[in-house]
């Protein structure tokens, strides 16, 4: 007697994603806002704990690295998880330098805000606008 098994491709596409979803932190979603003065720049970043936040500005760039883990162990089983796990490293260049010694941050309700001030001399730069040869 043979038993005939039937062939489900979405459960391997399935399985497929799933370890995709392990090997992969997805990238939060970054929003930049300038002003004369100022750069604004948030980051979603729910469920992440403050502690486990790097945060280093440069005068060109905002680096943050962070770090979730999961709050099981890898060899519980019967967990089933869209929950995205692991460490993952972003640079978001600035429009204008800034003055990184003088950043101030807030995270509440899994938003980092950054107030990143202009440098004096973004602040001031003026660019003139040659026309060539104005006859």
């Amino acid at each position: 007697m043979s038993t005939l098994l039937t062939w489900n491709p979405w459960q391997e596409l399935n399985a497929l994603q799933s370890q995709l979803d392990r090997d992969f932190v997805k990238v939060p979603a970054a929003e930049l806002r300038v002003d004369k003065e100022t750069v604004y720049l948030r980051l979603e970043l729910p469920g992440i704990e403050a502690k486990d936040l790097d945060i280093q500005v440069t005068e060109k760039a905002v680096s943050i690295t962070v770090e979730r883990k999961s709050a099981y162990k890898n060899e519980e089983s019967g967990i089933k998880s869209e929950f995205h796990y692991g460490k993952f490293h972003r640079v978001i260049p600035l429009p204008a330098r800034v003055q990184n010694t003088n950043v101030s941050a807030d995270y509440k309700d899994g938003i980092l805000s950054l107030t990143l001030p202009k440098t004096e001399a973004e602040k001031h730069k003026v660019v003139k606008v040659s026309l060539g040869d104005a006859a």
